[in-house]
């Protein structure tokens, strides 16, 4: 009897995994090829499922990701003890590939809202031939479906950065999978079927609880070890200064956050894969992380 309970469990567990994190992983590439929707397919979604109930008691404890400043090649120690915390607790979540032995980068991009810049960046990334991560709200897809198909049919991540952009450690789990679950339906109805299992969280804020609900959804919630202050559209202050803040701070196994509504980091972003390139270093896709 314990053993067909046990069986029934697991059953019961694997069917709450989300459609995107059983499909996405199989379609790894070292390189930056097109990528087919078709691929990425699934009948099951989030907002079909129950909410997970959690196996144990988690912190509703509310965290905001720190990363530090990394410098001399090396991710900061804050960067480092969060990974650890990821993975010491078997959290479906990370910051820093510790993993990988080369020199790898994972480039993403948030983008709550289009400022311009998405194109150019987009241009700039064909001709390096470089992978990235676009974490993305509903607003941002609904209104820019050319610039999304264009991400798709290029190869790159389109993450799901939610519906709303809420704080996920002041909303309920009901609240955080219909989050999810909305901008996932949005995505695969109207980019044929199209869906990828990574999630960042909204002004990366969150708890312990958050972290468990969206593993048992099937995403990995990624955070990221080098960034810069560079939202404030109103504070730009050039292309030499978003290179030099992201070139002083590269280490081996970063995962860059920039935001795409930045001209500076449009119009710096050449010069910064070129010098990274330079210096040793490969661009890689969250697909392949830890690889």
């Amino acid at each position: 009897m314990k053993g067909y309970f046990k069986v029934l469990c697991l059953i019961l567990a694997i069917s709450l995994l989300c459609s995107c994190g059983k499909t996405a992983n199989n379609n790894s590439q070292g390189t930056l090829n097109s990528v087919t929707n078709e691929s990425n397919t699934s009948e099951n979604s989030v907002s079909e499922s129950a909410i997970p109930e959690a196996m144990a008691t988690f912190s509703k404890e509310k965290k905001s990701h720190s990363y530090g400043v990394a410098k001399d090649g090396k991710p900061h120690e804050i960067s480092v003890t969060a990974q650890k915390y990821f993975e010491d607790n078997s959290f479906n979540a990370f910051c820093l590939d510790t993993v990988s032995k080369s020199k790898v980068l994972y480039l993403t991009f948030d983008c709550g809202y289009e400022n311009g810049y998405t194109s150019k960046i987009l241009d700039v990334l064909k001709e390096k031939n470089v992978p990235a991560a676009f974490f993305c709200t509903l607003n941002e897809v609904k209104d820019n479906k050319e610039l999304i198909n264009r991400m798709i049919s290029e190869g790159h991540i389109v993450g799901n950065h939610s519906v709303t952009h809420p704080s996920f450690a002041e909303i309920s789990r009901e609240q955080m999978k219909n989050e999810i679950g909305g901008f996932e339906d949005y995505l695969k109805e109207n980019f044929n079927g199209y869906c990828e299992p990574y999630f960042r969280f909204p002004k990366g804020e969150y708890t312990d609880e958050a972290l468990n609900l969206v593993g048992s959804l099937g995403y990995s919630s990624v955070f990221w070890s080098l960034s810069y202050a560079d939202w404030d559209t109103n504070a730009q202050k050039g292309a030499d200064y978003a290179y030099e803040k992201v070139i002083s701070r590269l280490h081996p196994g970063a995962v860059i956050l920039l935001h795409s509504v930045s001209s500076d980091n449009a119009g710096a972003m050449a010069k910064i894969i070129d010098e990274a390139r330079a210096q040793g270093y490969e661009f890689k896709s969250l697909r392949d992380f830890g690889k």
